[in-house]
Formats: structure tokens, sequence, C-alpha cells
């Protein structure tokens, strides 16, 4: 790692760092795409979970090293899956910390800069990436939360020339998030040339076609129909005709302002900060271009899945530490409590932030035998009080439903259920082979909520492996119910 003048990685402050983090953005265990995730752990860890529609998070999980880490970790410890989560969410927010100061310290000379930047960043780690459908940082555990921090010691790697470590850590993110890393590869690309054109420089280059190995194949030039049609376009921001003139501001502003950065003559900085302002200019013209070519046609439908304006994930993570360590260099020299006084309210917006998206949840959600949040507790009496090989029916809708917190049903109760309508939607999005199966699945059990005995026995005839479902009301009449608490039943099938 990039060391500070020191000659050391400032450790406990970074720790400290860490806490505040916590603290601020909060921690959930299986909401949002972290309901694809975890899921694969589990069953690696004990493969008679999830017997039933597996498909919809294997899907992701044989692409990542995710699921084998977390499972081996809970295996060798001998703690259980969900502290193993808790324990690595910790290490990966300590990395982004870490990569971050990295990356400051090849782009700025002094300390009061280099701070500065680390206290914006971590006051803002969880706000989003313009409209990628992607936080800077996630406060739950996914593939990202291993590649984020990888992606951002590469920059650092590549700034200072270092090509052999930028290849390592560049190799390890195609083994968390194969997405992402193909983004990753065009800016190393970019910074290389950069390099290549002013000198020559001497060390070589790793070739890593093992990356190109990873990108998806079975694209072709033909418009989505039928079930997949109606799952790639629920993801609206794929498309850029989507985009609303606030949601372009925050994608072309970032670049703007990376533009000055570059063309400045800034005190107290480095060469690396103006070469990596002006990668990231083409970096994100180029993929505004591709999505607009990709938005242009349906022909192109099979292509949007690649997402070309991911890329503003790394843009506006990039953007906040440069911000952050120009004020830090301006404006606190000599003034000691302008980066406290800037970090503040920012953290406090935050803090609001988190409660709003998770208001019926704890901010910290450590592993628990109950919860305070009536859908986790739920959740929690499914895994404890039904078989291992039980398959669910719950509502396709429930994702949406306020008082769930955005909490996944497979991730919590370690149980298999038919798929849901968002976050297996997301996955069909990706794979199109899925999109009949989920269709179906999806459709039977819309408005489960509110089905009588005669609803579930056609569900079942249709779905025999289905032997409990979990209701979100009062429990219908004729139906056995062990569990019928706080709004909530779990019931067997008639």
């Amino acid at each position: 790692m990039t060391q500070n003048q020191g000659g050391r990685l400032p450790i406990l402050r970074l720790g400290g760092l860490t806490a505040a983090a916590l603290v601020i953005h909060g921690y959930h265990l299986g909401v949002e795409d972290a309901e694809i995730y975890i899921p694969t752990a589990k069953k690696l860890l004990n493969p008679g979970l999830y017997g039933y529609a597996d498909e919809f998070f294997l899907s992701h999980g044989h692409l990542s090293l995710f699921g084998p880490i977390l499972a081996w970790t809970s295996r060798l410890t001998h703690v259980p899956i969900d502290w193993s989560i808790f324990g690595w969410y910790l290490v990966s927010l300590f990395a982004i910390l870490a990569g971050c100061w990295t990356l400051l310290s090849a782009c700025f000379q002094s300390d009061r800069a280099r701070w500065t930047g680390m206290l914006v960043v971590t006051a803002v780690l969880a706000m989003p990436a313009t409209n990628t459908g992607l936080l800077l940082v996630d406060p739950y555990m996914t593939g990202r939360s291993f590649s984020t921090p990888l992606t951002v010691f590469t920059l650092a790697f590549l700034l200072e020339r270092k090509y052999v470590r930028a290849s390592v850590t560049m190799l390890a993110t195609a083994f968390f998030h194969p997405q992402m890393v193909a983004y990753l590869l065009f800016v190393a690309l970019l910074l290389w040339t950069m390099d290549r054109s002013k000198s020559r420089v001497r060390e070589r280059v790793p070739v890593m076609a093992s990356v190109v190995g990873l990108l998806p194949t079975g694209f072709d030039l033909t418009p989505a129909t039928g079930p997949y049609r109606e799952a790639l376009y629920s993801r609206d921001y794929f498309f850029l005709y989507n985009w609303t003139w606030y949601h372009w501001l925050g994608m072309l502003a970032p670049l703007a302002i990376l533009g000055w950065i570059w063309k400045a003559n800034l005190r107290g900085t480095k060469p690396a900060l103006a070469r990596l302002s002006f990668a990231m200019l083409p970096f994100g013209l180029l993929s505004i271009a591709a999505g607009a070519v990709l938005a242009s046609s349906p022909s192109f439908d099979m292509f949007a899945r690649l997402q070309p304006l991911r890329t503003f994930h790394i843009i506006t993570l990039v953007l906040v530490l440069l911000l952050g360590g120009l004020i830090g260099e301006y404006l606190a020299k000599g003034r000691p409590w302008v980066p406290v006084a800037l970090a503040l309210p920012l953290a406090a917006g935050m803090f609001y932030v988190a409660r709003e998206t998770y208001p019926n949840s704890p901010q910290i959600e450590l592993p628990a035998s109950t919860s305070s949040n009536a859908w986790i507790n739920t959740l929690l009496w499914v895994r404890n009080n039904t078989p291992q090989n039980a398959v669910f029916a719950v509502d396709s809708r429930y994702f949406m439903d306020r008082e769930a917190d955005v909490h996944g049903f497979r991730a919590t109760s370690e149980r298999s259920a038919l798929a849901d309508y968002f976050k297996d939607g997301g996955v069909v999005s990706l794979f199109p082979g899925l999109a009949q199966e989920w269709k179906q699945m999806s459709n039977a059990t819309y408005g489960l909520n509110h089905f009588q005995v005669d609803d579930f026995r056609r569900l079942r005839s249709e779905y025999p492996a289905v032997s409990w479902t979990l209701i979100h009301g009062a429990a219908p009449a004729g139906m056995e119910c062990p569990y019928q608490q706080r709004g909530y039943a779990v019931c067997q099938m008639p």
C-alpha cells in the first residue's frame, strides 16, 4: 500500500473512521442486492438450504468469490454465518477507507488535504452515484463490498505506475465482480496510454486476458420480448432516455468539475491528480456515448444489461475524494476546524437518509434471534421453526412493503421461495433465460396477502413443492398458522 509521510498506513485513525462510517450509514443483513448474494454463501456453507428455485441467486453466485469467501470463513472459524458476514462488512468498510487514503496520498502532498478528503468521503460513503442504481458503498454485503476497495487500490497503483500490483488487484476485482472490472480495465488502459505517450515506461504491463474470459456471452441484435422485456425495461436507469434533467446534471457536472481540476494549476497537488482527472473525462464521455447508442434502438436491448453508465460509480467516488482534498488544501490551511465543520453536516444528512431508508429497523442490525422489525422477526421465526427443505410462497411484491425495509426473504429466513417480482426481476434483466420462470412464479403469488383457502389450493396444485406461505395480514380461515404476530402470519399450505 501507499504510505503516508510517516511511513505507515494510519491504521488507528482509519479504524476510527470505520467506526464512524458504521454509525452514520448503518449495517443491514440481506437488504437490496444482498438478497441475491447472501443466499449463495449460506448455501455453500449448508448445501441442504435453498433446494428450490436457487437459480435466481446462483446465476450471480457462480461468477464471484463472494459466496465461497464468506462460507469458508464461517466454516474455518466456526462463527455463525451472519456474524461472519458482519465481520467481513467491517473489513470491507476499513478496506475502502484505506483505499481512499492510498488514492489521496497519490494525489495530494499535505496531510491536511488528505484528511479533509477522508472526513468528507466517510461522511457521504453511502451516497448515490448519480442515476446508476448504485451507492458509493453499500450498507450491506455484496460482491461490490470487495470489488470497490480493490478498484480504488488499483487506481492508486496505476497512478504510481506500480503496474504489477495494479494487475493483481484488478484480477482480484474480476473474481469478485466481473462486470465492474471491465470498466476498471478501461481506466487502466487510459492511464497507461497517457504514460506511454509522455515517456517510455520500462515496467511491463502484464496481459490480463483472463478478464476477457469473464465477460458475458450470448448477445445478439434482437429486441427483448415477452417477460424478459418486462424485466429489462423495469430497470429504467439502463436507458438514457429515461433520465431526467437532474440525472443528466448529476452525470455531466462531475465531468465538468474534473475537467477544471485537470486544467487548473492547483497548489499542493501531485501530477497524479491531473492524470486521474483527465482519465475520467474520456471514461465518462465514452460511457455516455455507449449508453446513448444502446438506448437508440430496441435492436440493442440484449446489450443494455452491460450498463456502460455504471462507470459513474467510479467517477463519482473519484470526484468526492478530489474535491474533499482540494477543500482541505485551500480552505483548511490555518483553519483546522474547517474539515470537521464540513463533514459534520454531511454526516448528519446521511444519517437522516439512512434512517428514512430503513425506518423500521435498527441502524446497525447485529445478528440476533429476534428483531424490533416485525418482518425480520417473522423471517427469524421461519428460520428457527420450519423444516430446512420448506418452500415458501410470499407475495411477489413484498419488497415494496414499507414494513419490510427492503429486507429479502431468502437471505434472512434461509428458506426457498417462489420468485419475487423486484429483486429476482433484477436477476432476470441480466440473465434472460430465467425470464419465463420468473414471470410465471411472480404472477402466481401476486396479491397473495389477500388469497383465500381456495386460492392457496390452486397455488399448491400449480407448484406442489410449495409447503408454507407467509402472509402480511390476517390468516385466512381454514388454514393452520402456527405464527400470527404483529400483522404477519406463517401458515402451512392447505
